[in-house]
Parts: structure tokens; C-alpha cells; sequence
């Protein structure tokens, strides 16, 4: 099982949009995605940016760092 589970981790991505706007993540695709690309950073060799990842697979650390909102996933119109 995830944890935290999909649910918990689209209310931290959605965290700072504001009433009335459009949520940048809609569905568990967006967050496969963002956290499998940060994975693959990970693996390449950027630095992860919490601690205590001895023995962690990539993807757990990443999505730990999402839940931590140590990254975020941006919308279509940022950068």
C-alpha cells in the first residue's frame, strides 16, 4: 500500500491554489508522473532533498519529498 495515499498527496500539491482557481492535480496520473520523473532524477544523482533516504527506493523518496512539499508540481501555464 502507498502512503500517503493518492488522495493526501493531491490535497498538499493542490495546497496553494485559491478558491476559485482551477487545482493543478485533477488525477493520480499527475502524481505517478511528477513523482516517477523526480524518481528518475534521484536516480541520475540529484541530491534528495530530505533526509534519510539510506535504503529508500527513489520513488519512496520522492514521494516523500512531495508530501513534505519539498517539490511541487507546477500547472500547465508555469515553469
Amino acid at each position: 500500500m502507498l502512503h500517503p495515499s493518492y488522495s493526501d498527496l493531491m490535497k498538499v500539491a493542490n495546497s496553494e491554489v485559491e478558491d476559485g482557481e482551477q487545482p493543478v492535480v485533477q488525477s493520480r496520473y499527475s502524481i505517478v508522473m511528477a513523482t516517477s520523473k523526480r524518481a528518475r532524477q534521484i536516480i541520475s544523482g540529484d541530491a534528495p532533498l530530505i533526509g534519510d533516504t539510506e535504503g529508500r527506493k527513489a520513488l519512496s523518496v520522492a514521494i516523500e519529498e512531495l508530501y513534505n512539499s519539498k517539490i511541487k508540481i507546477l500547472g500547465d501555464d508555469e515553469e
